[in-house]
């Protein structure tokens, strides 16, 4: 439940003789140059010398890579991200493997990870089991006569990983950060946004006949009759319509002190007369829970209202909708054909699903990442790649404070705090220092639904028994294997698994360059998260407390207005446009990465002689390749809308352009004009950091 902003929730040039390359817009002769081919860097054939740098950055410095590297039929995306996934993957598969067939002590973690992932790709038995594995559950449904084993049985639930009704877990408490809390939030959707089922245009409508359909099919191939399946999924929808109609949108939610509802006990009977929270907190174990932030408190009112005018029999008919869809991935190839065809196919636009042994080791690294994680490290992550590592990051935070100490819009009182935030920002490279500790969790090869339930419970005892305690500073919100990096708002910190810093994005044998343009822009971009629209509301103590003064607060918000708007005008399609206001904590972040960035990497180059271009690049144009190349991405058009209406994050098309255009120092690089497409007039220019 904590406040993470994560990088992605999960994205030319003709070389006409040796030193001599042609810009459109401009030319320039260039010194003898070495090769990329003789040491680390990236492949010249990833450029798209079609595309002129000053109009179309995104596909001349990817237009290469991504003609090579079409889609796979199992995404709906592929990129950069994707390939080193992929790559890790393979690693983990290798582990995985390993284990599986090694005959390992009781409880370690080789036993663990191997019995998981086994029991994961026994297919034979989970065709043999058909439903059984969870007839214990849909027997309980059936059996809810009141209101109260209602209320019992969604805690059930919940406890084993199905999302009925609200999202409820542990968070740090935004105004005393130091304590954890109860934290309660919208939820119960089976829709990816509560956009899904308000929206009223052809598309938004399509969508939910196919959903309607996908649910029948499902209740159908669970033992129902058609008729009966499709009369409940007309049902199924009707009650999350008026759920979703009691959320908040995305946007509203990306408002912290909109969002902060701290309540005890009382307050919280008060909110919801028919919801019993004392029961609710018994029946998942923790009674004595004493402080909940309730998110959007009004969805919790019209939902104890819900509780009562639908029928039981309804419910009942929402809670096996929910059991059957949770398991599916778990259930016989029917269950999963039918859950990828909406799901995946309707959806994203993926046309195949992932082989079993991807779903497995993605299923093994949700449930023991930290477990596979310890494997993962041994193998890929040596102590020399985290110095250098964290060797960047100390420069980049010194250019950060650089800036800030020099900011001219800023004044001394609130220069101040921001320095004394940037200096309290906790750094976390590669993996935990200390491993999380799965003894409590039982895995065995009997049954793969098992050990998802057993899981699920494992991990939601684990969060909800921080509650009222203090917070626990060593712990960490991804795997290390994961190919992505966090802000915490709360904490303070920024946080590199190691899946990530490794090529294209971070490579120790490669030249600065590369290596500031690409890990050191995602270094840059987690920074800034603490300084963006919602970080920036946060203290050095990760307290929701306002430290601006307000002439500063007056010139922030009207920088990050700026780059409202410029994102308001990116075309995602015909009748559809990003959404400035959604994705403006990133789109912040992305500049003031790049800026962060290209100052250390300058500082890096100073009182030094100018390095030779390589493949006929300076390195200034190294760099802004290498930060352009980590967005290379090509998505589906159905994929597109759907991340557009859920995704805090830019389109990556619009990531690699955006932060460019507001960028001086590009333009300069590449010889860029006025009224070239990659360079904003000077009244239109984004610049905060």
């Amino acid at each position: 439940m904590r406040r993470k902003v994560a990088l992605i929730v999960l994205f030319g040039l003709m070389v006409l003789a040796v030193g001599l390359i042609l810009f459109p817009g401009g030319s320039a002769r260039l010194p003898q140059t070495v090769s990329a081919a003789e040491g680390h860097g990236f492949d010249v054939a990833d450029l798209d010398t079609t595309c002129k740098p000053c109009q179309d950055f995104f596909n001349y410095a990817s237009g290469g890579w991504i003609k090579r590297n079409p889609i796979q039929p199992e995404y709906a995306s592929w990129g950069r991200f994707n390939a080193l996934q992929n790559h890790n993957q393979e690693v983990l598969r290798q582990i995985l493997e390993a284990a599986a067939v090694t005959k390992s002590a009781n409880g370690s973690i080789d036993q663990k990870i191997g019995d998981f992932y086994s029991a994961c790709m026994s297919t034979d038995a989970v065709e043999a089991a058909g439903i059984k594995p969870i007839e214990p559950e849909l027997e309980r449904i059936a059996a809810i006569s009141n209101l109260a084993q209602l209320q019992d049985e969604a805690a059930h639930l919940q406890s084993l990983g199905t999302r009925v009704f609200f999202s409820f877990g542990s968070e740090q408490d935004d105004k005393n950060s130091q304590q954890v809390i109860g934290g309660a939030s919208q939820g119960g959707l089976g829709l990816p946004d509560r956009d899904y089922y308000t929206k009223d245009d052809d598309k938004s409508k399509q969508t939910r006949d196919q959903y309607v359909q996908h649910i029948g099919k499902m209740m159908e191939l669970a033992g129902d009759a058609p008729d009966k399946a499709s009369a409940e999924a007309r049902t199924v929808l009707a009650i999350e319509t008026q759920m979703a109609k009691a959320s908040k949108t995305r946007v509203e939610r990306r408002d912290p002190e909109a969002n902060y509802h701290k309540m005890d006990p009382a307050q919280l009977r008060a909110l919801t007369p028919d919801f019993s929270w004392e029961t609710y907190f018994r029946n998942v174990g923790f009674p004595n829970i004493h402080s909940v932030n309730v998110g959007q408190p009004e969805f919790f009112q019209a939902l104890d209202k819900q509780l009562k005018s639908v029928p039981i029999s309804d419910w009942k008919i929402y809670l096996r909708w929910h059991l059957i869809t949770a398991s599916a991935p778990a259930l016989p190839g029917k269950f999963v054909d039918e859950n990828f065809n909406f799901y995946g196919r309707t959806l994203t636009g993926a046309k195949e699903i992932q082989p079993r042994w991807k779903r497995c080791v993605n299923a093994t690294d949700r449930n023991l990442g930290e477990a596979l994680g310890q494997k993962y490290v041994e193998k890929v992550f040596p102590p020399q790649a985290k110095q250098r590592a964290n060797q960047m990051v100390q420069n980049l935070v010194a250019s950060l404070r650089s800036d800030l100490e020099t900011l001219p819009w800023m004044s001394d009182p609130t220069r101040k705090q921001a320095v004394a935030k940037l200096s309290a920002i906790a750094l976390k490279i590669g993996y935990p220092d200390k491993w999380r500790d799965y003894s409590a969790y039982e895995v065995g090869r009997d049954s793969y639904i098992a050990n998802l339930e057993r899981g699920s419970a494992f991990e939601f005892h684990r969060e909800l028994a921080k509650i009222d305690k203090p917070v626990d500073r060593t712990e960490w919100g991804m795997s290390p294997p994961t190919v992505n990096a966090y802000y915490d708002a709360n904490m303070n910190e920024i946080v590199f698994p190691a899946g990530i810093l490794q090529p294209p994005f971070f490579d120790a044998q490669a030249d600065d360059a590369l290596n500031y343009g690409g890990i050191g822009a995602v270094i840059g971009h987690e920074m800034t998260h603490g300084f963006d629209d919602q970080g920036a509301q946060y203290d050095a103590q990760g307290n929701l407390h306002n430290w601006w003064t307000p002439e500063d607060l007056k010139n922030f918000k009207e920088r990050t207005a700026c780059v409202e708007k410029q994102f308001d005008s990116f075309v995602v399609t015909d009748d559809l446009h990003e959404n400035g206001k959604l994705v403006l904590g990133e789109s912040i972040a992305d500049l003031g990465g790049l800026t962060i960035a290209h100052m250390a990497f300058d500082h890096t180059l100073a009182g030094k002689p100018e390095p030779a271009p390589i493949d006929g690049f300076t390195p200034e144009q190294r760099f802004f390749l290498s930060f352009a190349r980590i967005w290379g991405t090509t998505a589906r058009p159905e994929f597109e809308r759907m991340m557009t209406t859920v995704d805090p994050h830019p389109l990556p098309r619009f990531r690699a352009a955006g932060a460019l255009m507001n960028t001086p120092e590009f333009a300069k690089a590449f010889d860029c004009q006025a009224g070239d497409k990659m360079v904003k007039p000077s009244d239109q220019v984004c610049k905060i950091w």
